[in-house]
């Protein structure tokens, strides 16, 4: 079967400036439908919210879907699914109906595809019941349902314990969700699926994404396992992966601050098998607002699997961040095409002696909206005896803010440039020389809102 389901997923939603989250991905995977044959039921809805181009996509999916496992089965599309493997269509609305028995006519298949019309509510449980009863029979073979639906239940008894009782009896359930309705349940899809939920769980908004949804799936299905899997990961520039957790199957490792390479050597060769890699990523600014976390994400495999990844957006909140030094401005420089060298004269800068530059950052925390802040920067540097001696004070005013509530306001850049000449550590024989600091800040608002007492005469 190749890889059947994978998928991208974020710990959280947002975060705040500079703050962290999980990154998980999952991949399974399952042996090929030849020499592992495989009964399948295809659970189609046709309720009546399925009218139009969403019965019609849905149609152009099965058929598509039923044409890639009879190729894949013996090497043709002649009609007949071979080495062993059956399909089953059962469709639901107010209640369910086998439309065929496992068999491996693809005409008769199709015909009952194409037969399907909408109208009705949306019985779940009956659907489950109906595609069970056509899996219970004794058989050697694989057993995989997949369930489509575009909405909630509204008809039948709750349809999870007849899910649950098919997947303990060993059938893998996949399920498809068509949201573009808005009524599809996401969080039951998940309860009703093979686990973990995000490898066999599919959820597209748009109908015309139906039939490629199917075409994928069909070809991870009749697809080998997977050998010889590298899946490499690179995060936006606005983030960097802090730590990477030992994988469930196969290893992972660090290429730079951005990227993460992750091998596995097999994957459901013999069997049907998922496997997890979960990293930390930290914001580094200074992007702010709903950014996409991938920069890109890759896939490759000895077999050839076509695989895809989501591309999750997370919301980042950076409130205000004042930046009070202006770094310099760059001087231009042009090499013409035919010139092998160049002198250019960037003019005069002094530079009175070696020194270092220290660089503070700090965060006024709640600070409340329309009230300007007075900050402070006090450097001071400490000798071996502990004695202090000035070093600078900057002092900056940080813009009011118009959130509807008190905030916090980080201020970064706050430049101190110390010439070597005024080290006092002590030590003479190294321009290296470690040295002691330390700093104050001081903050005030100057806004308020007092008014004074009208004066009465």
């Amino acid at each position: 079967m190749g890889i059947t389901n994978s998928n991208k997923e974020l710990s959280a939603a947002r975060i705040d400036c500079g703050g962290s989250f999980q990154v998980r991905l999952s991949l399974t995977a399952a042996p090929d439908i030849v020499t592992n044959p495989t009964d399948i039921v295809l659970v189609l809805d046709r309720s009546g919210s399925m009218a139009g181009s969403a019965l019609a996509n849905l149609k152009n999916g099965a058929k598509a879907f039923i044409d890639i496992i009879d190729e894949a089965t013996d090497s043709a599309q002649d009609g007949q699914i071979g080495s062993g493997s059956r399909i089953a269509i059962v469709s639901f609305a107010d209640t369910a109906t086998q439309d065929t028995q496992l068999i491996t006519s693809v005409s008769d298949l199709k015909a009952a595809v194409d037969a399907l019309t909408a109208g009705g509510s949306t019985n779940h449980a009956d659907a489950f019941t109906k595609a069970s009863e056509l899996l219970a029979a004794p058989s050697t073979n694989a057993r995989v349902m997949v369930m489509f639906t575009d909405g909630e239940t509204t008809a039948g008894p709750n349809p999870s314990p007849i899910a649950a009782a098919a997947r303990a009896a060993g059938v893998v359930i996949y399920a498809i969700g068509l949201s573009g309705s808005g009524g599809v349940d996401v969080a039951a899809l998940e309860d009703w699926a093979s686990k973990p939920a995000s490898a066999y769980v599919a959820i597209t908004p748009d109908d015309a994404e139906l039939e490629e949804l199917f075409k994928d799936l069909a070809r991870n299905i009749a697809n080998p396992g997977a050998t010889n899997v590298v899946v490499t990961d690179t995060v936006s520039s606005c983030f960097r992966i802090i730590s990477v957790s030992m994988p469930t199957k196969g290893t992972a490792s660090l290429v730079d601050a951005n990227t993460v390479q992750w091998q596995i050597d097999e994957l459901g060769v013999t069997q049907s098998e998922g496997a997890v890699l979960e990293f930390t990523v930290q914001h580094i600014g200074p992007c702010s607002g709903t950014i996409e976390v991938n920069e890109s994400i890759s896939y490759d495999d000895a077999e050839g699997n076509v695989v895809s990844f989501p591309s999750p957006r997370l919301e980042v909140d950076c409130d205000i961040v004042v930046l009070p030094e202006i770094c310099p401005e760059p001087v231009d420089i042009a090499v013409d095409g035919c010139e092998d060298t160049l002198e250019f004269d960037a003019g005069d800068l002094g530079l009175e002696s070696l020194g270092r530059i220290v660089q503070l950052s700090v965060t006024l925390q709640n600070v409340c909206p329309n009230r300007r802040v007075a900050l402070a920067a006090i450097l001071t540097e400490v000798d071996d005896q502990g004695l202090e001696y000035k070093r600078g004070m900057k002092t900056v005013l940080i813009p009011a803010h118009t959130r509807e509530s008190c905030r916090d306001v980080t201020v970064r850049c706050i430049k101190f440039v110390l010439p070597e000449s005024l080290d006092v550590s002590g030590s003479t024989g190294s321009i290296c020389n470690a040295r002691k600091f330390k700093a104050r800040f001081i903050a005030n608002y100057i806004d308020n809102d007092f008014e004074c007492c009208n004066t009465v005469l």
